[in-house]
């Protein structure tokens, strides 16, 4: 019963996406609160966002080949 609620309702890949959306979320939400970010800041959230994206376009890409 549990694999089959894990396999069919795609748990783990909705968990993943929540995390990674989370995670970006609150990495944007310290950078705006900098006072004076450096380049390197603002390269971590580049990458964050740039992870954000490629997530979302590898899951919605699964979603449509079915």
């Amino acid at each position: 019963m549990a694999k089959t609620i894990i396999d069919d309702w795609k748990v783990l890949p909705r968990l993943m996406m929540l995390a990674v959306t989370i995670l970006t979320y609150q990495s944007v939400h310290w950078f705006m609160s900098l006072e004076d970010p450096s380049n390197a800041q603002a390269g971590l959230v580049s990458v964050c966002m740039g992870a954000l994206t490629g997530c979302f376009g590898i899951w919605m890409g699964k979603e449509t080949n079915k």
